[in-house]
């Protein structure tokens, strides 16, 4: 059997699960919460997790980056500047190269500028960064991110840290179809089972955040979303039954008594 290996650009995950850093009571619950989950790559928002001043307690403290893969983004980012601005001082901090990239439009609904994200994308890649952008459900948008270079499509699920869970599977599916690249769900993810439907569809990953975070107890929901996430691929590749509109019946007709 073929080995599934869950690979972004040419860098080779163990988990399908990525983990958002931000929310957490503190660095160590932080840290507690990933190891729990099984991630080995998580996120960090560069404009509000200390990564760089060692007065203060810093991420890396905690979450040791040569085991666990640092996933610079650009949260808070409302446009194009601020966002190359960030992903620049990134690189420049800690060498990174693969980011994810999320600019946002309003502050009410934090649903993606496409504009913006669309034309930083291409910048980026141009600089010879590898990409994972956060956008909308719009399959037109998610073809267009994935020609100008982007090395995953990162769809929201819902308005971020609405816990809604998956409001368009139509759309998400249509992107899985159509994409050549990772499609990760990005966004909206309330409970352990949103994880595994997002990857029964087919998805190839997912984020979470603020559904571990905010969870009354952080560290078992971590290792729930660990198993959501297995369960669901497995399930994706075992192949479901078809659907029926009528009952079949389950026991053999074969040999029944009259």
């Amino acid at each position: 059997m073929k080995k599934d290996l869950f690979k972004i650009g040419k860098k080779i995950l163990k988990s399908r699960l990525i983990v958002g850093t931000g929310k957490y009571k503190n660095l160590r619950e932080t840290a507690n919460a990933i190891k729990s989950s099984g991630a080995d790559m998580v996120t960090v928002a560069v404009r509000r997790v200390n990564i760089s001043d060692k007065k203060k307690p810093m991420l890396m403290d905690y979450v040791d980056p040569k085991k666990i893969s640092y996933l610079p983004n650009t949260a808070g980012c409302f446009n194009s500047k601020d966002a190359l601005r960030t992903l620049r001082l990134a690189r420049e901090i800690g060498g990174w190269k693969m980011v994810k990239l999320e600019i946002l439009g309003d502050k009410k609904t934090l649903y993606p500028d496409m504009i913006e994200t669309i034309k930083t994308t291409k910048v980026l890649v141009k600089e010879g960064f590898k990409v994972l952008v956060y956008c909308s459900d719009d399959p037109l948008h998610a073809k267009k991110l994935e020609e100008m270079g982007a090395s995953a499509i990162m769809p929201l699920a819902a308005p971020i840290g609405s816990g809604l869970g998956i409001h368009n599977k139509l759309n998400i599916s249509l992107i899985i179809k159509q994409s050549k690249v990772p499609v990760i769900i990005d966004a909206g993810i309330g409970t352990a089972s949103d994880a595994t439907i997002a990857m029964e569809m087919g998805c190839h990953g997912v984020l979470v955040n603020s559904a571990i975070a905010l969870a009354k107890n952080p560290i078992l929901m971590a290792d729930a979303f660990k198993h959501a996430v297995i369960s669901g691929r497995k399930s994706f590749l075992s192949g479901r039954m078809k659907k029926n509109y009528f009952a079949v019946a389950s026991s053999p007709k074969k040999g029944i008594i009259s």
